[in-house]
């Protein structure tokens, strides 16, 4: 049998787990679709970031070759 302390617990996690879920319903419901041109503007920024971390990548692996000689 479970005594109080534990059924308190468990009504307690049941509480805060159906807070979060009301939370992201909240956060889902307000959400939308982006229009192509939010989308396209997006896109251009996360490709021009991945863009320029590889090229730093690139320069530092160059970099390295050339400094132990």
């Amino acid at each position: 049998m479970m005594d109080y302390k534990e059924k308190f617990k468990e009504a307690k996690s049941f509480k805060v787990e159906e807070e979060f879920f009301k939370k992201y319903w909240r956060v889902l419901k307000l959400a939308r679709t982006p229009t192509r041109d939010e989308f396209s503007k997006i896109a251009i920024v996360a490709a021009t970031g991945i863009l320029l971390i590889g090229l730093v990548g690139f320069i530092i692996y160059e970099i390295m070759l050339v400094l132990p000689k």
